[in-house]
């Protein structure tokens, strides 16, 4: 069954689907999509959860072996699988289609996926997955959108704006909502809660100007290391969330990832067609995609990983240190850093 966004919390509190899978290409909706998800399942008694992400190597067998499994601590739990792309390939497809043929009792599927194409909806794996459970595509709010999601996002925040302080907000996050509350977060520490003026935001937009996720992740690609440095401490120093840069590292990763796959299959015009890359950027990635092979691409993803669980505090060391790394292995530099 397919859903809006907006219907899920109603659907959540009626009854929990065995299977949900949720697609799209903004990591915030798709983070607060799930949340809902796993907060709903919780209330229901699925107590344990077992994360797989879907990456180069992954083995679908342990999508089976872990719907067959009971856990020691509960007997609900939750199968959280992340596929970073739209499709789970062949194996994937097969594994997906015979999970839903035999579903495992007192087991949610929670699928999270990066864009579908509308063609896949025609796949028998996605068909069966819409046969037993819930499907829901979270897209972007459109332009028209966006003012009002800005103010809603401020007020729970505290935060109040006119109509024109919103739209300077807007023209600075060009639709990135991860960037949008990184803004919003830094209205709040700099000025509290109340009604923030249009200069205020102003101030706040061109003083954040300098330092530019985006303009970070293209200096890696452009190799301009001088350029690295100075902007990732101008992250660091204006107190910019590390999880932000990460996201953009990591997207920008996987998308020549996915062109380097599929040039290798002789389809580089049309995936780079399909891509997320703008055409104003297609002449830095072509240069970065003619100096990092796959295994760079892949060690750099493993690196990616390493940063996050430092975020998290999984794992002990600077998270700003593994970003730096990422950032030189983009830019085709020798990094003494341990990836593990």
């Amino acid at each position: 069954m397919r859903l809006k966004p907006e219907q899920l919390k109603v659907s959540l509190q009626k009854k929990i689907a065995p299977v949900y899978f949720i697609s799209g290409d903004e990591p915030l909706q798709l983070g607060g999509m799930a949340d809902a998800v796993r907060k709903a399942a919780r209330k229901a008694g699925f107590e344990t959860r077992e994360v797989f992400s879907v990456e180069t190597g992954f083995e679908w067998k342990e999508l089976t072996v872990s719907a067959g499994s009971l856990s020691i601590f509960s007997d609900k739990k939750i199968i959280d699988l992340r596929m970073h792309s739209g499709t789970p390939g062949a194996d994937g497809a097969k594994a997906l289609i015979a999970y839903c043929d035999r579903l495992p009792e007192d087991v949610l599927l929670l699928v999270t996926a990066g864009k579908v194409a509308k063609e896949a909806f025609k796949s028998r794996w996605l068909q069966a997955l819409d046969k037993v459970g819930i499907i829901i595509q979270v897209w972007p709010p459109e332009r028209q959108d966006l003012i009002p999601w800005l103010q809603q996002r401020m007020q729970r925040r505290g935060l109040h704006a006119e109509t024109e302080g919103l739209r300077i907000l807007a023209g600075r996050i060009e639709g990135n909502l991860l960037s949008a509350v990184q803004e919003i977060e830094k209205l709040y520490v700099l000025h509290g809660a109340g009604t923030i003026s249009n200069q205020q935001i102003f101030d706040a937009v061109a003083d954040s100007s300098r330092y530019d996720v985006f303009k970070l992740v293209d200096s890696a690609l452009a190799a301009d290391v001088n350029r690295v440095f100075k902007i990732l401490s101008g992250l660091k120093a204006e107190g910019n969330a590390a999880p932000v840069v990460l996201w953009a590292l990591t997207r920008d990763a996987r998308e020549l990832l996915k062109i380097k796959l599929s040039s290798a299959h002789g389809r580089h015009g049309e995936n780079f067609k399909n891509s997320q890359i703008r055409d104003n950027r297609k002449q830095l990635v072509n240069a970065a995609l003619n100096r990092l092979g796959e295994t760079d691409l892949n060690k750099i993803l493993v690196l990616s990983a390493k940063a996050d669980r430092q975020i998290k505090g999984q794992q002990q060391g600077d998270a700003w240190e593994t970003l730096l790394a990422i950032c030189l292995m983009f830019a085709s530099q020798e990094v003494l850093a341990n990836t593990g």
